[in-house]
This record gives C-alpha cells, structure tokens and sequence, in this order.
C-alpha cells in the first residue's frame, strides 16, 4: 500500500461493482451508491466495451471477476442481515475499500466500524463529501494499517465492544497481508464474545502449470500497481487454523458449546448460487476464478 495514495485494487474493486448495475441482469448485488463514490456517471459506464480475459488490462472489469466482487459482497451482507435479526449490533468491515453498506445499511441500531489503510480511508472520506453522500452516525472511521497498527487499540478507542457480538467483513485483503497478519487478525476475532462471524474471501494456489501461469500473471499485475499479494492458502489450511481457533462444527459435542460450521464456497459455486440455479460458471470455471475462494466461519 502507498502511504498517500488510495489504494488501485480498491478503486478496480469498486469501479467493477459500479459496471456490474448496469452490464448484468439480473444484478446480484444492487448497490446505488457505488458509481457516485467512484465518481462515474451510468452514461460513463455504458460507453464500456465488455472486457475478456485475454485481452490484457481487462483486470476487474471482466465479467466472472465483477461477478464474484458482487457475490461476495452479497453472501456477507445477507449473512450481516440475519445476524442483525438476530439481535447483533456491531459490525467490523475490515479493508474497507470503498465499500458502501454503512450508507445503505438498512438494519437500525447496528452500528458499522470502517477499518482500512489511512490513506485509503482518507481518500474515501474525501470522495463521500464531493459526491454527497452522508456519513451516518452509526458508522465509526478506524484508520489502521494490518503489518504495523494493533487492530484491538484501534477498534476499542472507537467505541467497539469486545464484549458484545459481532460480524466481522473482511473482503479483498488477506492475500495482500502475511501470513502472520492474518493469522493475528484471525486471533483478535476469535476472541470476541460469541456469538462471533467472520467472512472473508482467500486465494488458494494453482495446482496445474496453466493456472500457475495466469495466477502468477494476475500476481504480477497487482505488484505493478504496488500492491502484491503475500499469502495463498489451501482450504485445508486455512480451516485447519480456524478449527484452532474455535471455529468449528465437527463434533456434537462442540456443537452443543455453541460453535456453528464453516462454510466455505468456491468463486464460481458462489456466483451460481446466486443465477437462478445456473451451472454458468461452475462446471467449467474460467481462470479468473479458480484461485478465489470465500469463507465464512461462526462461534
């Protein structure tokens, strides 16, 4: 991450979600905001050609990629909705972004904590006044950075409750973190008085030397930008490290001490979860999708 400058993958990330209202019908996510936070008009983005995967530069945009932005963003904030209905009022997004649900937050009471890299948050602040969009009072800026800030001193000083449930949204980020750093952001949650979720989304490594190429292409890309990735894990290790922690069902026994399951999606399986019943992408995912994977995890 720059120091100064916001980040380039959040910028892609939301601009994606902006093509993704008006190029895919029906839209997964409807997010009305997010081509005003960009600062992008409809007639701007209709102007767009449709990208492809080969053509070089294509990054976000491409249909499957802009698919599995939005799906992501769907499965939290459903999983967000039935946790508020179940009477928790605290929720962490974690790398922000330009991330829209605090101004759209439609569950009162639960109040919304925006963690992301200073300069990020900044920009971002910066771009909600120039397009007119109102920061509610139930959201809280938390400015830290994940390599060289305490996550626990940042969010308590802001007025988040250790002791009272929450979500936890961590959308974009652990491939750009250690491993160190996720596992100690993994660690601060598991802490949290249950009842405690956390979503986010990982890259596992390519296991054929096609898929190696074009991740290590994809790879290459975002270090460019100067925002290269750090960790891949498999499914098995990253819920072997969650098990650890107490996130998990595998047993009655500690079913009955109120741990709940791990979920954990394929990009692909996501998107077609959310098109009508449609194997579109699932069984023959394109390779823009065969690294993503997105986890949720409860106790």
């Amino acid at each position: 991450m720059d120091d100064v400058q916001p980040s380039r993958t959040a910028l892609a990330t939301a601009y994606a979600r902006a093509y993704h209202q008006i190029a895919d019908r029906p839209p997964i996510l409807t997010d009305p905001l997010v081509a005003r936070l960009v600062g992008v008009t409809a007639d701007e983005l209709s102007d767009l050609a449709e990208p492809t995967e080969d053509r070089p530069g294509s990054g976000a945009t491409f249909r499957p990629r802009r698919l599995f932005f939005a799906a992501r963003t769907r499965f939290a904030e459903d999983h967000v909705g039935a946790a508020a209905a179940a009477g928790v009022r605290q929720v962490v997004i974690l790398g922000a972004g330009l991330d829209t649900f605090a101004y759209r937050n439609p569950h009162p009471g639960v109040r919304i904590f925006e963690v992301d890299h200073p300069a990020t948050q900044a920009w971002k602040r910066d771009r909600l006044v120039a397009a007119g969009i109102e920061a509610p009072q139930t959201l809280a800026f938390i400015p830290v950075d994940f390599e060289n800030d305490l996550l626990s001193t940042e969010l308590e000083s802001a007025g988040f409750s250790r002791t009272d449930p929450a979500v936890f949204v961590w959308l974009g980020v652990v491939f750009y973190l250690t491993s160190d750093a996720v596992h100690a952001t993994l660690d601060y949650i598991a802490g949290q008085t249950p009842p405690t979720e956390v979503i986010f989304d990982y890259l596992q490594p390519a296991d054929t030397d096609e898929d190696r190429a074009q991740l290590q292409d994809r790879a290459n890309r975002v270090a460019a930008a100067g925002e290269p990735w750090f960790s891949y894990f498999t499914p098995a290790d990253i819920t072997a490290h969650l098990r650890a922690l107490g996130f998990t069902d595998i047993t009655a026994h500690l079913r009955a001490l109120g741990f709940t399951d791990i979920e954990d999606h394929s990009a692909a399986e996501l998107i077609d979860s959310y098109l009508d019943g449609s194997a579109e992408f699932e069984s023959d995912p394109p390779h823009a999708l065969r690294a993503s994977r997105i986890l949720r995890a409860g106790r």
